[in-house]
């Protein structure tokens, strides 16, 4: 490994540097974090008369047994509930809007980690979490929903059929219908009788929600948490992930999805939404803030209607609430899987067309998520062998030219001999046939797998609440020991996975530091020192991160480990490389005519000469 490769890889350290740190909990977020349980028991007692029915199912994802309940509340309104084998929908007649959504399927990490072999539905929000209103100016006043208290005019255990009758003689209905075996929420809504007043340009939804906590991870959780839309003529765009943020549409939408790690709920009408009055925001909470340690963010979209031009408007949503799992977010034909934050550019491809089948593949033969995660790392590297073989061989010439780069360095100690020094070892690279850069070319090829796949392990779904040797949810860190006091800059807890990534880093480290030249001028870093830094530097900065993570980079490093070893037993010889590289030279020394010089050699040729004219003439 030359100096090229290495400063290759301090660079891609850096920039997982520089990303971790942005991205560290606050010292204030730490500190709350030792309120947050009982802001979760006080936040539990003020919902519990919208859960007191839910019941928890086995492991075997049995649907549970839920009745349509009908709860008043504050005398004006009642919960209306539907469900079908995914999904339990709480719908008030106050404003007919969705109340609650609970999925049967999924728990938080709060009910996974009791290990009782139930499953307590995840609640995505609940009552007083969200609001969703039809908003249409008539006869010259704002009139919306939520303001009238819907009759239930039909009602079965999937489906809710509401109707709010008008002063003028007109009517509001509003359908809300689920289908067996799908997360989507079918949502209809028809303006009766009110032709001519109002402008059907003008009607807007307002949809806001309030999104709980279900991870182990809570700042991680909140970090990745923000509102994305799918423009029509433009490619999926998001408000910001760290902080309040708020956007007037520029495009005509598609749809808008409120996402947060690994559920999001997504709203799809058939015409989409118009860029006329669309607003987007997404807001954190501050320090104090009642919601702080029990919920995600504050999301808004007050998004204008394309409403048919007839007498009697009506229109369909398409509505989404489910896992952030890219198979079944794709399966709805609306590109809902671009929300997954696979990386931008040719990083996601790589994740979306290589990593994600590979691994799908693994899963689907029934393989444990462990061994798919190994199989997934062999094959990877199997591609990239050519490639580590190619930086092996490379670095054992290298090694072998070292005594004479020594030498080199040795003879010209002067930064003003420096040109000089350049154009001998060009000459030795050349007549070797040893090249620096071959050695850092194959490390940039396989950068965008190895930042590929740094993204694609936090979005991956199939890791959540999955249990791998001692590591309880691969999603979240594998904490081996708690603390019970935060240690900065380290955590509260040791992450085993972390350690033994650090530490097979630090052993492929100390292998390649043989190749590490000694800076020759003044000032400059010692690269050896750097190097080993890096591995320490991982210890703190990926013990928060998915286990899942840091277990392929642990066994992603180990099976380098293993090539390299492999490699400089059966494949590369290096007496015999070093035999063949001294013929070469010898022949190439006997026939100087017949050397081609590069242009890059050129080049320099033609600097020195200048730089001595240029001397020349200062000292005349």
């Amino acid at each position: 490994m030359d100096k090229k490769t290495i400063l290759g890889l301090i660079l891609m350290g850096l920039v997982l540097t520089v990303y971790t740190i942005v991205n560290q909990p606050s010292e204030s977020e730490i500190r709350a974090e030792k309120k947050r349980l009982e802001l979760e028991q006080q936040a539990k007692k003020a919902n519990k008369k919208s859960t007191k029915s839910l019941q928890p199912v086995s492991k075997k994802n049995e649907a549970p047994s839920v009745s349509v309940t009908n709860k008043p509340i504050a005398s004006v309104g009642e919960i209306k509930r539907i469900e079908n084998d995914k999904l339990i929908v709480d719908i008030n007649t106050k404003g007919g809007e969705v109340a609650a959504v609970y999925l049967k399927a999924y728990e938080t990490y709060k009910e996974f980690a009791k290990k009782d072999k139930e499953i307590k539905p995840l609640a995505l929000f609940q009552a007083g979490d969200a609001s969703n209103e039809i908003i249409l100016n008539l006869n010259g006043k704002k009139v919306s929903t939520r303001s009238f208290v819907f009759e239930v005019d039909k009602i079965s255990n999937q489906s809710i059929h509401l109707i709010a009758k008008l002063a003028n003689g007109g009517s509001i209905e509003q359908v809300y219908a689920l289908k067996q075996g799908k997360y989507n929420l079918d949502y209809d809504v028809q303006l009766n009788g009110l032709a001519g007043k109002f402008n059907p340009k003008n009607v807007q939804l307002n949809w806001k929600t309030s999104m709980r906590k279900t991870e182990r991870l809570f700042s991680e959780q909140r970090r990745v948490s923000t509102v994305c839309f799918k423009n029509k003529s433009e490619d999926l765009d998001y408000l910001s992930e760290m902080s309040t943020d708020f956007k007037t549409a520029e495009y005509d939408i598609d749809w808008i999805a409120f996402k947060q790690s690994y559920f999001s709920s997504i709203i799809k009408p058939d015409l989409g939404f118009s860029k006329t009055g669309t607003k987007l925001a997404i807001k954190n909470y501050e320090d104090g803030h009642q919601k702080k340690w029990s919920h995600l963010k504050d999301y808004t979209a007050l998004a204008t209607l394309a409403l048919p031009q007839t007498s009697n408007p009506a229109i369909h949503f398409d509505w989404y609430f489910g896992p952030n799992d890219y198979a079944t977010l794709q399966a709805y034909g609306a590109d809902y899987g671009d929300i997954l934050n696979f990386g931008w550019g040719l990083f996601r491809w790589i994740n979306i067309y290589a990593v994600q089948p590979i691994f799908d593949l693994f899963l689907n033969f029934g393989i444990g998520i462990g061994i798919a995660i190994l199989l997934l790392t062999l094959v990877i590297k199997f591609v990239l062998m050519p490639i580590q073989w190619k930086m092996y061989l490379s670095s054992a010439k290298m090694r072998i030219l070292k005594p004479e780069i020594d030498e080199l360095n040795a003879k010209y100690p002067k930064q003003e001999d420096a040109m000089k020094k350049q154009m001998e070892m060009m000459t030795l690279y050349r007549e070797s046939g040893a090249s620096p850069l071959s050695g850092c070319i194959p490390m940039l090829i396989q950068m965008p797998i190895l930042l590929a796949v740094f993204r694609f392990f936090p979005a991956a779904f199939e890791l959540r609440q999955q249990p791998f040797l001692w590591a309880e949810d691969l999603s979240s860190y594998d904490s081996i020991w708690d603390f019970g006091v935060t240690i900065w800059p380290y955590g509260d807890h040791m992450s085993l996975f972390t350690l033994l990534m650090a530490a097979t880093t630090l052993l492929y480290t100390f292998m390649n530091s043989g190749n590490v030249q000694q800076p020759q001028q003044p000032g400059m870093p010692n690269m050896k020192v750097i190097m080993y830094i890096f591995p320490v530097m991982m210890i703190f900065f990926f013990n928060n991160y998915s286990a899942g993570l840091s277990y392929y980079y642990f066994i992603s490093t180990l099976i380098s480990i293993l090539i390299m070893l492999l490699i400089k037993q059966f494949f590369v010889d290096e007496e015999k490389l070093k035999v063949k590289m001294a013929e070469r030279k010898a022949s190439n020394a006997a026939n100087p005519k017949e050397r081609k010089k590069s242009k890059f050699q050129e080049r320099l040729e033609q600097m020195q000469k200048l730089q001595q004219e240029q001397m020349k003439n200062r000292k005349r």
